[in-house]
């Protein structure tokens, strides 16, 4: 018999990410209140200055506010995942049934999924989401997580109901639907009864291949020093700056080009954590769709 190697090390790398993201913080070598500390004494009377290259002290080295690398990541990583998965859920909440409601051709359902669809797959989702993330009233908006949140779950509605309904489709066509229809089953218990039972196997799938994509997409919007959240701040009279409020991974990688040249530790496993955060996923997403096929096979 063979094992699903896929689906074994995708739960394992899971298991791995979610000790790291509730456990992590609370492990004796991590950082305990990620002090600041941009300047550093040694006992040679000499003065370091933030960021610090890797070292014995620091494995991964330190950002530029003096923190220790390592303990920024994991400290991070709850906040992370929290929005990748935020943003998925909205999106697969809203379209589950959307895709459902347009599984009838020529209702005004369909014509929604398709319009949206449409649109927004017409150019990179990375383009869309700078679009609209940076819209002056979203920039400046004290809830601007969420909003963020919920317009990046709301980019690929469209884009997943279209799969959810041509999945529906396909099954609506299969003879025992058509009998269930031919002896008067009504249409609301065809689809929850027959219907979506069916589908869940492919939803689960395309759900976790999706917190792939969307740790990428969030990973593309550091490097454009787009973040999820911040707030401004007043420094003087007329003037301010931008200011993170969360250790999540992709604010680490807001000066990439040009840490890239000076500080490439900070990047490098930043973009280790968040490859293997997509990894994971991809790799469970894989496992369960060989698993489903193993059932009905």
């Amino acid at each position: 018999m063979n094992k699903n190697w896929f689906l074994i090390i995708g739960i394992a790398m899971v298991s791995f990410l979610l000790l790291i993201a509730f456990v992590g913080p609370h492990l004796p070598f991590v950082q305990e209140g990620l002090k600041v500390e941009r300047l550093r004494f040694p006992p040679d009377g000499s003065i370091l200055k933030a960021p610090l290259a890797p070292s014995g002290e620091f494995p991964f080295g330190t950002d530029y506010e003096g923190r220790n690398l390592i303990s920024v990541l994991i400290a991070g990583t709850k906040d992370t995942l929290k929005i990748i998965i935020g943003i998925v859920v909205i999106r697969y909440a809203i379209a589950i049934p959307l895709g459902l409601l347009a599984t009838r051709k020529n209702n005004i359902f369909s014509w929604l999924v398709t319009t949206w669809n449409n649109v927004f797959s017409s150019i990179p989702v990375i383009f869309s989401a700078l679009l609209i993330l940076c819209v002056p009233a979203l920039v400046m908006n004290e809830n601007r997580l969420e909003w963020s949140i919920l317009f990046l779950a709301l980019i690929e509605v469209g884009k997943v109901s279209h799969v959810i309904r041509e999945e529906t489709q396909r099954i609506a066509r299969k003879p025992y639907i058509e009998a269930g229809i031919t002896v008067g089953v009504s249409p609301l218990r065809l689809a929850l009864g027959n219907i979506l039972p069916n589908t869940y196997p492919s939803i689960m799938v395309n759900f976790f291949i999706d917190i792939g994509r969307t740790a990428l997409l969030i990973a593309q919007l550091g490097i454009f020093s787009v973040f999820l959240s911040q707030k401004f701040v007043q420094l003087n009279y007329g003037s301010g700056e931008m200011i993170n409020e969360s250790f999540n991974w992709p604010t680490l990688l807001g000066q990439a080009r040009r840490d890239v040249l000076s500080a490439i530790w900070i990047p490098f496993y930043t973009c280790i954590a968040i490859t293997f955060t997509i990894f994971t996923f991809n790799i469970l997403g894989e496992g369960l769709r060989r698993f489903f096929e193993k059932k009905t096979t």
